[in-house]
């Protein structure tokens, strides 16, 4: 396991580097190309923006899909089947229309994030009661719920779009497609990380609470387990660290999906070192992502990440919900 762990982190590095020396670049004629080459005083920079922010964003996306599947005892839970970034996308879109209408900044509303966690918060009760409706057990009919909602949520943020200034409606489309931003704010890349980081640190330490909350209600009671303060907690961790990534980048899909699932198969369902590689796998998933894309230009510029992870994540999406319908093991998928 120790190897496996290794051989993650090996992965997440070499895309890091791999991500770094990928950009434009001018020839000796003064050209600017695209590919690889080696980062320059003025370039690395910006590309080390650009990874740590991708990095981020796979950091958080993966941790709030464990914590949702924890919570719900779920394996289709995450902040984007379950309508999570799909709400908080809304959420922003609802502080951004109530600027532009009202001409005030969007500080006045409490700023985008502030939009993105009520947003993520809203959408996440809603599936938490419908997850107490079905007791927790029927996880194709969550997920179908989820992904209603999830619609529901996107075009109720598409229909605020129209109320927006030209000039900023654009924007707002390509951030509701999941980017990553090249020159993020600073500081908000530092808070994310902490973020991160500290939500790493909560979920490793409460790994042996999420191993005992993989049993059934009355056997983890009767293991010590109090359910409601884990599950409260699990609850705030899985729609801050949603909320966090989609007001930074956007509603990336299925990282938070792909990435624990992942990671189990890698290194099992102990969450000791579940939790640490899921995170790995997200910041590999959403690298892995960010550098593809740096190579399939379609005339019109390069695909937004979200556009990348959809179509990867999309597919793995339906083999897991065929599976669930199939009577297959929740977490032997």
């Amino acid at each position: 396991m120790k190897f496996r762990f290794a051989l993650l982190i090996a992965i997440a590095l070499l895309l890091a580097l791999a991500r770094l020396s990928v950009g434009p670049h001018a020839d000796a004629h003064g050209v600017i190309h695209f590919g690889f080459a080696l980062p320059t005083v003025t370039t690395i920079p910006f590309r080390l923006s650009a990874v740590l922010g991708a990095a981020v964003i796979g950091l958080l996306l993966a941790l709030a899909g464990l914590a949702l599947q924890a919570l719900l005892r779920n394996p289709l839970a995450s902040p984007f089947t379950l309508g999570v970034s799909s709400g908080a996308s809304f959420g922003v879109a609802c502080v951004l229309a109530l600027a532009a209408t009202t001409g005030l900044s969007t500080h006045a509303f409490g700023g985008e994030f502030t939009g993105a966690l009520f947003g993520a918060a809203f959408s996440l009760m809603l599936v938490w009661i419908l997850a107490k409706r079905a007791s927790g057990r029927d996880a194709v009919a969550l997920a179908l719920a989820g992904v209603v909602l999830g619609g529901v949520m996107s075009s109720g943020a598409m229909l605020l779009e129209q109320i927006v200034p030209r000039g900023l409606r654009g924007d707002l489309l390509a951030w509701m497609a999941g980017r990553i931003p090249e020159l993020p704010d600073p500081s908000a890349l530092v808070a994310l990380w902490i973020l991160g980081l500290l939500a790493l640190i909560v979920l490793w330490k409460a790994a042996h609470l999420l191993d005992l909350l993989m049993l059934d209600d009355d056997e983890a009671t009767a293991a010590g387990v109090r359910l409601a303060a884990t599950r409260g907690g699990l609850f705030i961790i899985g729609g801050l660290l949603a909320a966090a990534a989609v007001s930074f980048a956007g509603p990336i899909g299925f990282v938070g999906l792909v990435a624990p699932h992942t990671a189990r198969l890698f290194i099992g369902h102990r969450h000791r070192l579940l939790v640490p590689s899921t995170a790995l796998c997200g910041v590999i998933v959403v690298l892995s992502a960010d550098l593809l894309r740096q190579g399939l230009d379609v005339g019109t510029g390069r695909l937004p990440v979200g556009v990348i992870t959809a179509l990867a994540g999309g597919p793995f999406f339906l083999w897991l919900l065929s599976r669930s319908r199939r009577g297959g093991s929740e977490w032997n998928l």
